[in-house]
């Protein structure tokens, strides 16, 4: 065990290491997210979440929600 934690502080072999962790984790990603036709549709959904806001409501930046109206 001790060898390998001597190994791995050498700044050249922990940068592969790291290389290779965050590559497998983001391939996981990705075919986590593309793998369910079930789960890329509702991702697909998300995407106009930002432009599905209400008309006559204007946020002021606390909880309350103000409304143009009045």
């Amino acid at each position: 065990m001790s060898d390998f934690l001597q190994w791995f502080t050498h700044l050249e072999n922990s940068k592969v290491f790291a290389l290779v962790l965050f590559f497998t984790l983001f391939c996981a990603i990705l075919i986590y997210l593309f793998s369910s036709k079930k789960r890329s549709e509702r991702l697909e959904s998300y995407k106009n979440i930002p432009f599905e806001d209400e008309e006559h409501e204007e946020y002021t930046g606390s909880d309350d929600k103000v409304s143009k109206d009045e």
